[in-house]
Protein backbone atom coordinates (compact mmCIF):
# COMPACT_ATOMS: atom_id res chain seq x y z
CA UNK A 1 0.00 0.00 0.00
CA UNK A 2 1.30 3.30 -0.71
CA UNK A 3 0.20 6.39 1.18
CA UNK A 4 0.22 9.71 0.04
CA UNK A 5 -0.89 13.08 1.29
CA UNK A 6 -3.60 15.29 -0.89
CA UNK A 7 -5.59 17.85 -0.12
CA UNK A 8 -9.64 17.96 -1.73
CA UNK A 9 -9.07 20.49 -4.04
CA UNK A 10 -12.39 22.69 -2.61
CA UNK A 11 -11.25 22.34 1.16
CA UNK A 12 -8.40 23.58 3.59
CA UNK A 13 -9.09 20.91 5.63
CA UNK A 14 -9.69 17.94 3.90
CA UNK A 15 -6.78 15.20 3.49
CA UNK A 16 -6.55 12.23 1.42
CA UNK A 17 -5.85 9.46 3.65
CA UNK A 18 -4.48 7.03 1.42
CA UNK A 19 -3.61 6.29 -2.54
CA UNK A 20 -3.79 2.40 -2.90
CA UNK A 21 -3.05 0.77 -6.06
CA UNK A 22 -5.86 -2.27 -6.37
CA UNK A 23 -4.76 -5.49 -6.77
CA UNK A 24 -7.37 -7.43 -5.33
CA UNK A 25 -10.00 -5.49 -7.69
CA UNK A 26 -9.08 -6.83 -10.99
CA UNK A 27 -8.43 -3.14 -11.73
CA UNK A 28 -5.05 -0.96 -12.29
CA UNK A 29 -5.43 2.30 -11.27
CA UNK A 30 -5.11 4.51 -7.85
CA UNK A 31 -7.64 4.71 -5.73
CA UNK A 32 -8.34 8.13 -4.29
CA UNK A 33 -9.77 8.07 -0.38
CA UNK A 34 -10.89 11.71 0.81
CA UNK A 35 -11.94 12.59 4.21
CA UNK A 36 -14.59 14.68 4.93
CA UNK A 37 -14.14 17.61 7.04
CA UNK A 38 -15.73 20.90 8.02
CA UNK A 39 -15.86 23.02 5.00
CA UNK A 40 -15.59 19.62 2.52
CA UNK A 41 -17.74 19.76 -0.40
CA UNK A 42 -18.02 15.78 0.28
CA UNK A 43 -20.30 15.92 2.84
CA UNK A 44 -20.33 13.16 4.99
CA UNK A 45 -17.20 11.44 6.64
CA UNK A 46 -16.14 9.30 3.65
CA UNK A 47 -17.95 9.55 -0.05
CA UNK A 48 -16.67 7.48 -2.45
CA UNK A 49 -17.23 8.19 -5.98
CA UNK A 50 -16.20 6.25 -8.56
CA UNK A 51 -14.86 7.33 -12.25
CA UNK A 52 -14.64 4.44 -14.66
CA UNK A 53 -12.51 5.62 -17.26
CA UNK A 54 -9.94 6.46 -14.93
CA UNK A 55 -10.98 3.88 -12.41
CA UNK A 56 -10.00 6.53 -9.49
CA UNK A 57 -12.24 6.61 -6.36
CA UNK A 58 -12.40 10.57 -5.23
CA UNK A 59 -14.69 13.07 -4.41
CA UNK A 60 -17.27 14.79 -6.26
CA UNK A 61 -15.75 17.90 -6.67
CA UNK A 62 -12.45 16.25 -8.62
CA UNK A 63 -14.68 14.74 -11.17
CA UNK A 64 -14.95 16.65 -14.71
CA UNK A 65 -18.76 16.80 -16.07
CA UNK A 66 -19.35 14.19 -19.00
CA UNK A 67 -19.13 17.32 -21.49
CA UNK A 68 -15.96 18.83 -19.98
CA UNK A 69 -13.82 16.05 -19.39
CA UNK A 70 -10.29 16.21 -21.99
CA UNK A 71 -10.47 13.69 -25.22
CA UNK A 72 -7.52 11.69 -26.18
CA UNK A 73 -5.05 13.16 -28.01
CA UNK A 74 -5.27 11.39 -31.80
CA UNK A 75 -2.03 11.56 -34.07
CA UNK A 76 -0.85 9.91 -37.50
CA UNK A 77 2.79 8.89 -37.87
CA UNK A 78 2.29 7.99 -41.94
CA UNK A 79 4.83 6.25 -43.93
CA UNK A 80 6.68 4.97 -41.35
CA UNK A 81 9.25 2.28 -41.92
CA UNK A 82 9.30 -0.01 -39.12
CA UNK A 83 12.60 -2.19 -37.95
CA UNK A 84 13.50 -4.62 -40.35
CA UNK A 85 10.05 -4.31 -42.50
CA UNK A 86 10.06 -3.00 -46.27
CA UNK A 87 6.60 -1.98 -46.15
CA UNK A 88 5.82 1.31 -45.07
CA UNK A 89 3.07 1.96 -42.52
CA UNK A 90 1.26 4.59 -41.18
CA UNK A 91 0.90 4.32 -36.63
CA UNK A 92 -1.95 6.05 -34.96
CA UNK A 93 -1.40 6.69 -31.69
CA UNK A 94 -4.06 7.92 -29.12
CA UNK A 95 -3.53 9.19 -25.97
CA UNK A 96 -0.31 7.43 -24.43
CA UNK A 97 -0.77 4.41 -26.65
CA UNK A 98 -0.14 3.12 -30.10
CA UNK A 99 -3.98 2.16 -31.65
CA UNK A 100 -2.88 0.63 -34.42
CA UNK A 101 -0.28 0.13 -37.39
CA UNK A 102 -1.70 -0.49 -41.08
CA UNK A 103 0.04 -0.53 -44.17
CA UNK A 104 -0.19 2.41 -46.18
CA UNK A 105 -2.88 2.70 -48.80
CA UNK A 106 -2.20 2.94 -52.87
CA UNK A 107 -5.07 5.94 -52.35
CA UNK A 108 -5.70 8.22 -49.19
CA UNK A 109 -9.30 9.12 -48.69
CA UNK A 110 -8.57 12.83 -46.76
CA UNK A 111 -5.55 14.92 -46.57
CA UNK A 112 -3.39 14.79 -43.43
CA UNK A 113 -4.81 16.09 -40.37
CA UNK A 114 -3.26 18.88 -38.22
CA UNK A 115 -0.40 16.97 -36.28
CA UNK A 116 0.03 14.44 -38.19
CA UNK A 117 3.88 13.54 -38.94
CA UNK A 118 4.74 11.96 -42.64
CA UNK A 119 8.01 9.94 -41.94
CA UNK A 120 8.52 9.76 -45.32
CA UNK A 121 9.96 6.48 -45.46
CA UNK A 122 11.91 7.20 -42.52
CA UNK A 123 12.77 4.79 -39.87
CA UNK A 124 10.74 4.37 -36.99
CA UNK A 125 12.00 3.34 -33.52
CA UNK A 126 11.14 3.22 -29.83
CA UNK A 127 12.87 5.64 -27.79
CA UNK A 128 16.33 5.35 -26.72
CA UNK A 129 16.72 4.12 -23.10
CA UNK A 130 20.21 5.50 -21.44
CA UNK A 131 20.89 2.35 -18.48
CA UNK A 132 23.57 3.78 -16.70
CA UNK A 133 24.61 7.24 -16.41
CA UNK A 134 25.64 9.54 -13.34
CA UNK A 135 23.77 12.82 -13.51
CA UNK A 136 24.43 13.93 -10.52
CA UNK A 137 28.30 14.18 -11.55
CA UNK A 138 27.22 15.94 -14.66
CA UNK A 139 28.86 19.24 -15.57
CA UNK A 140 31.36 19.38 -13.32
CA UNK A 141 34.71 18.97 -15.05
CA UNK A 142 37.35 21.15 -13.69
CA UNK A 143 36.07 21.96 -10.72
CA UNK A 144 37.78 22.16 -8.06
CA UNK A 145 40.83 20.99 -10.36
CA UNK A 146 41.17 19.04 -13.81
CA UNK A 147 41.86 15.27 -13.64
CA UNK A 148 45.46 15.59 -14.53
CA UNK A 149 46.38 11.62 -15.05
CA UNK A 150 42.89 10.63 -16.45
CA UNK A 151 42.58 7.74 -14.22
CA UNK A 152 39.88 6.92 -12.50
CA UNK A 153 40.95 6.92 -9.17
CA UNK A 154 42.27 10.67 -9.70
CA UNK A 155 38.07 11.16 -10.57
CA UNK A 156 37.04 10.05 -7.31
CA UNK A 157 40.01 12.22 -5.71
CA UNK A 158 38.25 15.08 -6.96
CA UNK A 159 34.77 14.11 -6.25
CA UNK A 160 35.41 13.45 -2.79
CA UNK A 161 36.96 16.80 -2.58
CA UNK A 162 33.97 18.81 -4.66
CA UNK A 163 31.84 17.39 -1.09
CA UNK A 164 34.25 17.87 1.19
CA UNK A 165 34.70 21.81 0.01
CA UNK A 166 30.72 21.96 -0.03
CA UNK A 167 30.47 22.65 -3.93
CA UNK A 168 28.09 19.69 -4.53
CA UNK A 169 24.85 21.74 -3.41
CA UNK A 170 21.45 20.43 -4.71
CA UNK A 171 20.50 23.48 -6.32
CA UNK A 172 23.79 23.33 -8.29
CA UNK A 173 22.91 19.65 -8.85
CA UNK A 174 19.82 20.04 -10.21
CA UNK A 175 20.53 22.62 -12.19
CA UNK A 176 23.52 20.41 -14.49
CA UNK A 177 21.14 17.44 -14.09
CA UNK A 178 18.36 19.23 -15.94
CA UNK A 179 20.75 20.74 -18.67
CA UNK A 180 22.16 16.98 -19.10
CA UNK A 181 19.04 15.14 -18.99
CA UNK A 182 17.30 17.50 -21.79
CA UNK A 183 20.43 17.15 -24.00
CA UNK A 184 20.18 13.47 -23.87
CA UNK A 185 16.33 13.79 -24.59
CA UNK A 186 17.35 16.08 -27.60
CA UNK A 187 19.00 12.84 -29.20
CA UNK A 188 15.88 10.67 -28.72
CA UNK A 189 16.71 9.30 -25.18
CA UNK A 190 13.33 8.98 -23.22
CA UNK A 191 14.16 6.58 -20.56
CA UNK A 192 17.15 6.68 -17.91
CA UNK A 193 19.10 5.35 -15.10
CA UNK A 194 21.09 7.06 -13.04
CA UNK A 195 23.20 6.20 -9.84
CA UNK A 196 23.31 8.95 -7.47
CA UNK A 197 26.10 8.93 -4.88
CA UNK A 198 24.53 8.46 -1.44
CA UNK A 199 28.03 8.79 0.23
CA UNK A 200 27.61 12.07 1.02
CA UNK A 201 25.69 12.99 4.57
CA UNK A 202 24.33 16.02 2.97
CA UNK A 203 22.50 13.41 0.18
CA UNK A 204 21.87 16.83 -2.16
CA UNK A 205 22.87 14.53 -4.96
CA UNK A 206 19.77 12.08 -3.63
CA UNK A 207 17.10 14.91 -3.17
CA UNK A 208 17.89 16.89 -6.23
CA UNK A 209 17.60 13.44 -8.73
CA UNK A 210 14.60 12.66 -6.71
CA UNK A 211 13.05 16.49 -7.50
CA UNK A 212 14.26 15.77 -11.06
CA UNK A 213 12.46 12.68 -11.53
CA UNK A 214 9.29 14.08 -10.67
CA UNK A 215 9.89 17.15 -12.94
CA UNK A 216 10.68 15.58 -15.94
CA UNK A 217 8.21 13.19 -15.89
CA UNK A 218 6.46 14.51 -19.22
CA UNK A 219 9.39 13.84 -20.92
CA UNK A 220 11.76 11.31 -19.47
CA UNK A 221 11.00 8.59 -17.06
CA UNK A 222 13.97 8.82 -13.85
CA UNK A 223 15.44 5.65 -12.35
CA UNK A 224 17.56 6.17 -9.31
CA UNK A 225 20.07 3.85 -8.33
CA UNK A 226 21.46 4.23 -4.59
CA UNK A 227 25.14 4.47 -5.51
CA UNK A 228 27.85 4.02 -2.72
CA UNK A 229 30.42 5.94 -4.50
CA UNK A 230 33.26 5.34 -1.75
CA UNK A 231 31.48 2.18 -0.89
CA UNK A 232 29.68 0.72 1.97
CA UNK A 233 32.29 -0.96 4.26
CA UNK A 234 35.04 1.32 3.14
CA UNK A 235 33.65 4.60 3.68
CA UNK A 236 31.63 4.83 7.44
CA UNK A 237 27.76 4.59 7.73
CA UNK A 238 28.08 4.05 4.05
CA UNK A 239 25.55 0.73 4.81
CA UNK A 240 23.40 3.18 6.98
CA UNK A 241 23.18 5.77 3.66
CA UNK A 242 22.43 3.12 2.15
CA UNK A 243 19.50 1.80 3.80
CA UNK A 244 18.39 5.88 4.09
CA UNK A 245 18.25 6.22 0.21
CA UNK A 246 15.71 3.06 -0.16
CA UNK A 247 13.75 4.35 2.52
CA UNK A 248 13.71 7.62 0.97
CA UNK A 249 12.20 6.37 -2.51
CA UNK A 250 15.57 5.38 -4.93
CA UNK A 251 14.27 2.63 -7.24
CA UNK A 252 17.47 0.56 -7.50
CA UNK A 253 20.14 -0.69 -5.05
CA UNK A 254 24.17 0.17 -6.54
CA UNK A 255 27.35 -1.28 -5.09
CA UNK A 256 31.18 -1.10 -5.91
CA UNK A 257 32.63 -4.35 -4.49
CA UNK A 258 35.89 -3.60 -6.00
CA UNK A 259 36.67 -0.42 -4.02
CA UNK A 260 35.90 -2.33 -0.93
CA UNK A 261 38.90 -2.75 1.73
CA UNK A 262 39.55 -6.22 0.89
CA UNK A 263 38.22 -9.09 -1.26
CA UNK A 264 36.44 -10.58 1.02
CA UNK A 265 34.41 -7.16 2.16
CA UNK A 266 33.54 -7.07 -1.32
CA UNK A 267 31.62 -10.21 -1.38
CA UNK A 268 30.49 -9.45 2.04
CA UNK A 269 29.06 -6.18 0.26
CA UNK A 270 27.52 -8.25 -2.58
CA UNK A 271 25.32 -10.22 0.03
CA UNK A 272 24.72 -7.13 1.64
CA UNK A 273 23.00 -5.65 -1.32
CA UNK A 274 21.35 -8.05 -2.51
CA UNK A 275 19.76 -8.66 0.70
CA UNK A 276 18.72 -4.99 0.66
CA UNK A 277 17.72 -5.70 -2.71
CA UNK A 278 15.20 -8.03 -1.38
CA UNK A 279 13.94 -6.48 1.41
CA UNK A 280 12.63 -3.34 -1.07
CA UNK A 281 11.65 -5.69 -3.80
CA UNK A 282 14.30 -3.78 -5.85
CA UNK A 283 16.34 -4.28 -8.54
CA UNK A 284 20.13 -4.52 -8.27
CA UNK A 285 22.94 -2.69 -10.50
CA UNK A 286 26.40 -2.99 -9.58
CA UNK A 287 29.83 -1.19 -10.74
CA UNK A 288 31.51 -4.37 -11.07
CA UNK A 289 34.91 -4.67 -11.22
CA UNK A 290 35.47 -1.33 -13.35
CA UNK A 291 39.88 -2.06 -12.45
CA UNK A 292 42.42 -3.23 -14.71
CA UNK A 293 42.73 -6.10 -12.65
CA UNK A 294 42.26 -9.78 -14.36
CA UNK A 295 41.79 -10.99 -10.32
CA UNK A 296 38.98 -9.02 -10.34
CA UNK A 297 36.46 -11.46 -10.26
CA UNK A 298 33.34 -9.77 -8.44
CA UNK A 299 31.10 -11.02 -11.25
CA UNK A 300 30.95 -14.30 -11.07
CA UNK A 301 29.78 -13.69 -7.13
CA UNK A 302 27.09 -11.24 -8.79
CA UNK A 303 25.95 -14.47 -10.77
CA UNK A 304 26.07 -16.71 -8.10
CA UNK A 305 23.76 -14.45 -5.81
CA UNK A 306 21.32 -13.42 -9.04
CA UNK A 307 20.77 -17.29 -9.66
CA UNK A 308 20.79 -18.22 -5.48
CA UNK A 309 18.18 -15.51 -5.16
CA UNK A 310 16.36 -16.13 -8.67
CA UNK A 311 16.63 -12.88 -9.44
CA UNK A 312 18.97 -12.84 -12.37
CA UNK A 313 16.33 -10.47 -14.51
CA UNK A 314 16.60 -7.76 -12.36
CA UNK A 315 20.88 -7.70 -11.96
CA UNK A 316 22.83 -6.29 -13.69
CA UNK A 317 26.19 -5.97 -14.33
CA UNK A 318 27.92 -2.32 -14.96
CA UNK A 319 31.46 -1.82 -16.48
CA UNK A 320 32.83 -5.18 -15.84
CA UNK A 321 35.90 -4.34 -17.79
CA UNK A 322 38.40 -6.15 -15.58
CA UNK A 323 36.81 -9.06 -18.16
CA UNK A 324 38.90 -7.90 -21.27
CA UNK A 325 41.87 -9.27 -19.23
CA UNK A 326 40.68 -12.17 -18.11
CA UNK A 327 42.00 -15.22 -19.72
CA UNK A 328 40.80 -17.04 -22.33
CA UNK A 329 39.91 -20.51 -19.89
CA UNK A 330 38.34 -18.87 -17.76
CA UNK A 331 35.92 -16.49 -19.93
CA UNK A 332 35.00 -19.94 -21.28
CA UNK A 333 33.83 -21.20 -17.52
CA UNK A 334 32.45 -17.85 -16.50
CA UNK A 335 29.98 -17.08 -19.83
CA UNK A 336 28.06 -20.49 -19.16
CA UNK A 337 27.13 -19.00 -15.67
CA UNK A 338 25.94 -15.74 -16.41
CA UNK A 339 24.39 -17.05 -18.89
CA UNK A 340 22.28 -19.76 -16.27
CA UNK A 341 22.24 -16.76 -14.02
CA UNK A 342 20.26 -14.82 -16.25
CA UNK A 343 22.14 -11.50 -15.55
CA UNK A 344 22.21 -8.15 -18.17
CA UNK A 345 25.07 -6.02 -18.57
CA UNK A 346 25.61 -2.17 -19.04
CA UNK A 347 28.99 -1.32 -21.08
CA UNK A 348 30.18 2.29 -21.37
CA UNK A 349 32.58 2.01 -24.25
CA UNK A 350 33.81 5.69 -24.73
CA UNK A 351 34.11 5.93 -20.81
CA UNK A 352 36.18 3.01 -20.39
CA UNK A 353 37.95 3.11 -23.15
CA UNK A 354 39.36 6.38 -21.97
CA UNK A 355 39.87 5.72 -18.03
CA UNK A 356 41.47 1.93 -18.65
CA UNK A 357 45.00 0.76 -19.61
CA UNK A 358 46.61 4.27 -18.43
CA UNK A 359 49.47 2.12 -16.80
CA UNK A 360 50.52 0.16 -19.46
CA UNK A 361 54.12 0.50 -20.66
CA UNK A 362 53.34 -2.20 -23.25
CA UNK A 363 50.55 -2.96 -25.98
CA UNK A 364 47.58 -0.96 -24.12
CA UNK A 365 44.40 -2.91 -23.40
CA UNK A 366 41.22 -1.71 -24.41
CA UNK A 367 39.64 -2.37 -21.14
CA UNK A 368 35.81 -3.02 -22.37
CA UNK A 369 33.60 -6.29 -21.37
CA UNK A 370 33.65 -8.53 -24.33
CA UNK A 371 30.23 -7.58 -25.34
CA UNK A 372 30.48 -9.85 -28.36
CA UNK A 373 31.05 -13.25 -26.58
CA UNK A 374 28.42 -11.95 -24.33
CA UNK A 375 25.97 -11.89 -26.62
CA UNK A 376 26.86 -15.11 -28.50
CA UNK A 377 25.85 -16.52 -25.24
CA UNK A 378 22.57 -14.91 -24.91
CA UNK A 379 23.57 -12.67 -22.41
CA UNK A 380 21.42 -8.89 -23.12
CA UNK A 381 24.06 -5.58 -23.53
CA UNK A 382 23.56 -1.97 -23.26
CA UNK A 383 25.54 0.52 -24.52
CA UNK A 384 25.70 3.89 -21.97
CA UNK A 385 27.16 7.28 -22.11
CA UNK A 386 27.86 6.41 -18.32
CA UNK A 387 29.13 10.48 -17.68
CA UNK A 388 28.71 13.80 -19.77
CA UNK A 389 31.71 16.58 -18.72
CA UNK A 390 32.88 15.50 -15.32
CA UNK A 391 36.26 14.49 -13.47
CA UNK A 392 35.88 10.76 -14.42
CA UNK A 393 35.27 11.78 -18.65
CA UNK A 394 35.57 15.14 -19.84
CA UNK A 395 33.21 14.45 -23.03
CA UNK A 396 29.96 12.92 -23.60
CA UNK A 397 27.09 14.81 -25.02
CA UNK A 398 23.68 12.21 -24.28
CA UNK A 399 23.89 10.77 -28.23
CA UNK A 400 23.34 7.15 -27.66
CA UNK A 401 24.17 6.88 -31.46
CA UNK A 402 27.87 8.02 -31.24
CA UNK A 403 28.11 5.85 -27.53
CA UNK A 404 26.89 2.50 -30.27
CA UNK A 405 29.30 3.50 -33.04
CA UNK A 406 32.10 3.30 -30.76
CA UNK A 407 30.92 0.14 -29.03
CA UNK A 408 30.31 -1.93 -32.09
CA UNK A 409 33.40 -0.29 -33.34
CA UNK A 410 35.94 -1.59 -30.05
CA UNK A 411 33.72 -5.04 -29.91
CA UNK A 412 34.26 -5.60 -33.80
CA UNK A 413 30.52 -6.07 -34.00
CA UNK A 414 30.38 -3.73 -37.42
CA UNK A 415 29.63 -7.50 -39.07
CA UNK A 416 26.10 -8.16 -41.25
CA UNK A 417 24.78 -10.34 -38.35
CA UNK A 418 25.56 -7.41 -35.76
CA UNK A 419 24.32 -4.39 -37.89
CA UNK A 420 20.69 -5.06 -38.55
CA UNK A 421 20.34 -5.11 -35.12
CA UNK A 422 22.74 -2.65 -33.55
CA UNK A 423 19.78 -0.43 -32.31
CA UNK A 424 18.92 -3.15 -29.89
CA UNK A 425 22.02 -2.50 -27.74
CA UNK A 426 20.14 1.39 -27.13
CA UNK A 427 16.51 0.37 -27.26
CA UNK A 428 14.99 -2.72 -26.14
CA UNK A 429 18.05 -4.18 -24.41
CA UNK A 430 18.82 -1.20 -21.88
CA UNK A 431 14.68 -1.41 -21.70
CA UNK A 432 15.05 -4.67 -20.04
CA UNK A 433 17.70 -3.59 -17.55
CA UNK A 434 14.66 -0.72 -16.45
CA UNK A 435 12.27 -3.44 -16.04
CA UNK A 436 10.35 -2.23 -19.09
CA UNK A 437 9.29 -5.58 -21.01
CA UNK A 438 6.89 -3.72 -23.88
CA UNK A 439 9.42 -1.37 -25.18
CA UNK A 440 8.68 -1.85 -28.78
CA UNK A 441 7.00 -0.52 -32.04
CA UNK A 442 3.17 -2.46 -31.48
CA UNK A 443 -0.24 -1.97 -31.49
CA UNK A 444 -1.08 -1.52 -27.64
CA UNK A 445 2.01 -0.79 -26.94
CA UNK A 446 3.01 2.47 -25.28
CA UNK A 447 3.86 4.89 -27.60
CA UNK A 448 7.20 5.93 -26.90
CA UNK A 449 9.11 6.50 -30.43
CA UNK A 450 11.21 8.18 -32.76
CA UNK A 451 11.56 9.27 -36.45
CA UNK A 452 15.28 9.14 -37.30
CA UNK A 453 16.33 10.57 -40.44
CA UNK A 454 17.53 6.80 -41.86
CA UNK A 455 15.86 3.58 -43.15
CA UNK A 456 17.81 1.48 -41.67
CA UNK A 457 20.18 0.41 -38.15
CA UNK A 458 22.96 0.54 -40.26
CA UNK A 459 22.50 3.85 -42.15
CA UNK A 460 21.40 5.21 -38.54
CA UNK A 461 24.63 4.15 -37.00
CA UNK A 462 26.80 5.09 -40.16
CA UNK A 463 25.32 8.49 -40.19
CA UNK A 464 24.92 9.08 -36.19
CA UNK A 465 20.72 9.95 -37.69
CA UNK A 466 19.22 12.99 -36.50
CA UNK A 467 16.42 12.58 -34.15
CA UNK A 468 13.41 14.05 -36.37
CA UNK A 469 10.45 13.56 -33.75
CA UNK A 470 10.48 12.43 -30.14
CA UNK A 471 6.96 11.06 -28.64
CA UNK A 472 7.19 10.04 -25.18
CA UNK A 473 3.81 7.98 -23.88
CA UNK A 474 1.92 9.86 -26.68
CA UNK A 475 3.02 13.47 -25.83
CA UNK A 476 5.05 14.77 -28.62
CA UNK A 477 8.38 16.18 -26.95
CA UNK A 478 10.29 18.01 -29.71
CA UNK A 479 11.38 17.53 -33.16
CA UNK A 480 13.40 18.99 -35.98
CA UNK A 481 13.50 19.39 -39.98
CA UNK A 482 16.15 16.79 -42.03
CA UNK A 483 18.83 19.18 -43.11
CA UNK A 484 21.16 18.93 -45.57
CA UNK A 485 24.54 20.87 -46.67
CA UNK A 486 24.39 23.54 -49.52
CA UNK A 487 27.42 23.06 -51.81
CA UNK A 488 28.93 26.64 -53.03
CA UNK A 489 31.87 25.81 -55.10
CA UNK A 490 31.76 24.96 -59.01
CA UNK A 491 32.58 21.50 -58.69
CA UNK A 492 31.56 20.36 -62.71
CA UNK A 493 28.88 18.19 -61.36
CA UNK A 494 25.05 19.38 -62.98
CA UNK A 495 23.45 20.67 -60.68
CA UNK A 496 25.91 21.90 -58.20
CA UNK A 497 26.50 25.15 -60.25
CA UNK A 498 26.09 27.98 -57.36
CA UNK A 499 25.34 30.38 -59.68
Amino acid sequence: MTVRKKRCPRSDSSWLDSVVEGPDTGYSGQFFLWQGGAGSPCGSPLDLYLSIYRIRLGCACTRRPRNQRKKRNIMHILNARLRGETTLVDIEIEGERIARITPVPETREHAPRPGDYDAAGRLVTPQFVEAHIHLDYANTEGVPRENESGTLFEAIEIWGERKRLGLHTKEDIKVKALAAARRAAEHGVGFIRTHVDVTDPSFAGFEALAELRDEIRPWCDLQIVAFPQNGIYAFAGGDKLMERAMDAGADVVGGIPHLEPTREAGVASLAWLFDLAEKHSAPIDVHTDEIDDPHSRFVEVMAAEAAKRSMGEQTVVSHSVAMAYYSPGYIARLMPKLAAAKVRFAVCPNENLHLQGLGFSGPVPRGVAPVKTLTEYGIPVSFCQDSMSDPFYPMGDGDLLRILDSGLHVSHMLTPQHLPTALDFITSNPAGNLGMTDHDIAEGRAANLLVLDATDDREAVQTKASVLLSIHRGTEVLRREPSAPTWTIEDGTPGNDPA
